[in-house]
């Protein structure tokens, strides 16, 4: 049996492209600069979810149990999100369109908040690009929770508007510089240390 050892490539840059493009085209339409969620719905199932789910399947392989939970984490967001959009647009039939309680939407993101709280926690000992991203998408999620839910909806889908556009650009970063550094050779672009050291 071959026992050659397969190197896999660090997937982060292109997750954290995906991640950037899909926040970038739904954080234009949250803060009112395109319309409605037709041409949001495309990106949201190729770079928000399929190349993220793609990172993640390339970390597992790296035996990177964060990046995989994080990159699959919302990547299935995502395809979520993009299944709840084509109910609401009556993809699936107008009579599953009527039965939609956007009820339920705000408690799966009670459920995404919870979850980044604690890979916020993680993400503390990757890089402090990453933990901001991770800070911004909490913010994203208390937006989008208490918005969805009418707690003090306007101010709140304005924080989830502005957190989403700034986790794109701070998400076009963390690739570019990764990208970027590695082709280079040396620190061009900046990550900055762990906010705290992994334990040896």
């Amino acid at each position: 049996m071959d026992q050659r050892k397969i190197v896999v490539a660090d997937p982060t840059p292109l997750g954290l492209f995906g991640l950037a493009m899909v926040t970038l085209v739904a954080s234009s339409q949250k803060l009112g600069w395109t319309d409605g969620v037709a041409l949001v719905l495309p990106w949201a199932i190729f770079l928000g979810a399929s190349a993220q789910l793609y990172a993640c399947i390339q970390d597992a392989k790296k035996n990177n149990m964060f990046g995989a939970t994080a990159f699959g984490g919302y990547a299935f967001f995502w395809y979520g999100v993009g299944m709840t959009w084509m109910v609401q647009n009556g993809i699936f039939g107008e009579k599953l369109a009527a039965q939609a309680d956007v009820q339920q939407l705000g408690v799966a993101f009670v459920g995404y908040l919870i979850f980044t709280l604690y890979m916020t926690i993680g993400s503390m000992a990757t890089n402090k690009v990453l933990f901001f991203i991770f800070v911004l998408i909490d913010f994203l999620f208390i937006g989008l929770a208490f918005s969805t839910l009418g707690i003090a909806k306007e101010a709140m889908h304005g924080l989830a508007a502005w957190s989403e556009l700034l986790i794109a650009l701070l998400s076009f970063y963390g690739s570019a510089a990764i990208i970027i550094n590695h082709q280079m050779g040396k620190v061009i672009l900046p990550l900055g240390k762990a906010v705290v050291e992994k334990a040896k």
